[in-house]
């Protein structure tokens, strides 16, 4: 054991406190950050079909310009893109004029057949007369549901002016329920109370309705009438 002694103000070689780890001290890490640090995350990834990848909704798609069958370059009012000419009223209550004379002739020969008209005037047979209008009821109802579901919306006298029925929202054809409240809506008041003046006032609103002249048989089934543009 060495008895030799430092100088003066220096300690000990074998100072524990002074012996450094091997190899040296590892360098501290750049930036002089803790070597404990970890770097940020990535972002999140953007979501599938380029959406706002902050959780932001993607936008609704905009209205089928094709729903109705054409485009708009026909004219006339079109409170939705893409939707065709609605129908002018006028030529509406043409069609209307003409199917009501086709299915008043049905139920003049069926009434006769079945000697609805065989009555005098002054002794009027009440079950007649309310057989007649079950009769007519059934006549015109069925007449327009069936016509409206088969034939694309149209009946004759639509057909005739070219004119359609259509679901508002979308512009397909109505279905069966929808086609029957519209017409029953139209002819069972028109039928067994008020003719005229119910006709005149459900089917004359759409002279006045906007933006879609609706009338109001066409209301309760949330249908229109439009122009038919194609061929």
């Amino acid at each position: 054991m060495s008895t030799d002694q430092p100088p003066p103000g220096q300690p000990p070689e074998d100072d524990p406190f002074l012996k450094k780890p091997q190899g040296g001290s590892p360098p501290p890490p750049q930036g002089g950050g803790s070597p404990y640090d970890s770097a940020p995350p990535p972002p999140p990834p953007p979501p599938p079909g380029g959406g706002d990848p902050y959780g932001g909704s993607t936008p609704p798609p905009p209205y089928d310009p094709n729903a109705y069958g054409s485009g708009s370059a026909y004219g006339g009012d079109q409170p939705l893109a893409g939707m065709p000419p609605l129908a002018p009223s006028g030529k509406r209550v043409l069609a209307r004029i003409i199917d009501i004379l086709i299915v008043a002739v049905v139920v003049w020969l069926v009434s006769l057949i079945f000697g609805g008209l065989r009555y005098n005037t002054d002794h009027m047979n009440y079950g007649r007369s309310l057989g007649q209008s079950v009769i007519a009821a059934i006549l015109y109802i069925g007449y327009d549901t069936l016509m409206t579901v088969k034939r694309n919306g149209q009946t004759v006298g639509k057909g005739l002016f070219r004119l359609r029925a259509a679901n508002l929202n979308d512009g397909t054809t109505p279905t069966t329920q929808a086609a029957l409240v519209r017409a029953a809506v139209l002819w069972l008041p028109a039928v067994f109370c008020c003719a005229c003046v119910w006709t005149a006032i459900c089917g004359g609103w759409s002279f006045f309705d906007r933006p879609y002249k609706q009338g109001l048989h066409d209301k309760a089934a949330k249908t229109v009438v439009v122009v038919v543009t194609t061929p």
